[in-house]
Order: C-alpha cells, then structure tokens, then sequence
C-alpha cells in the first residue's frame, strides 16, 4: 500500500510540475507587453498599421518572412523566406533568441533575448496583439 501511495503522490507531483511548466510555455501576455516596449521603437503591431524601420507584426504568426507587402526586407531576409520560413511560435522564438542566428546578414540590430520566460511572455503578447488570438 505504500508503495503505491508513494506512486499516487509522484505521479501527482509530475503533473503539477507538468502543468506549470506549459503554464511558463504559454507566457504572460502583459509581462510580454512590456518586454515589446523595446520594439516598438522599430515594429508597430495593428492591423493597417505602418512600418517603421522594422516591418509591421500584424498577422506575422503564419506569414513567411520577408513577404510583407510594401516593406523593403534584407536580401538575407528575403532568401530565408524563399527557403521556406514561416513565422510561428518556433521561428519567432529562434530568430528573438538571436535574429542573426537565423537569419545571418539581416538587418535586424536588436541582439536577443536570453530568457525563456522573457520569449515566452513576448510570443504570447504578439499573439494577443497581432490576431494570432
């Protein structure tokens, strides 16, 4: 009996520890709104909004990159969206890790974000934000 007892718990401690962890995957979309506070700067986020330096978000979960209409992508950009690149949860996390990790020679200055949680949090933002929601 107390063997399985001690099942019974574990088994109820990995799904607490289980469910937390999708939690933390998820991301907080206000602490996500203030991490884009250093984007916004080059990105604007609503729909029929304009570029800036940087192209508008609205609608990039989906898009492949380098194919906004009417803004004017690196060579680099362009090529990474001819191989194939479509923006979602995965690309986005990859290219805000370290935009020149994926897309060497592009033009994007911001360095990355090291925090996971930071990630997380700014993805669930721009779905809120940019119709992905």
């Amino acid at each position: 009996m107390r063997g399985l007892l001690t099942g019974i718990a574990g088994m109820a401690l990995a799904l607490a520890v289980s469910s937390a962890a999708m939690a933390d995957e998820a991301g907080d979309a206000e602490k996500g709104k203030k991490i884009f506070a250093r984007c916004q700067a080059c990105h604007t986020l609503n729909e029929g909004g304009g570029n800036r330096i940087g192209p508008n978000l609205h609608g990039v979960f989906g898009r492949t990159a380098g194919t906004l209409e009417g803004f004017s992508y690196s060579k680099a950009m362009v090529a990474k969206g001819e191989e194939g690149l479509v923006w979602d949860d995965e690309t986005l996390t990859e290219y805000f890790r370290k935009p020149a990790g994926l897309v060497p020679g592009g033009s994007m200055a911001f360095p990355g974000l090291r925090k996971d949680e930071d990630l997380a949090n700014l993805i669930a933002y721009l779905k809120v934000e940019t119709g992905a929601e």
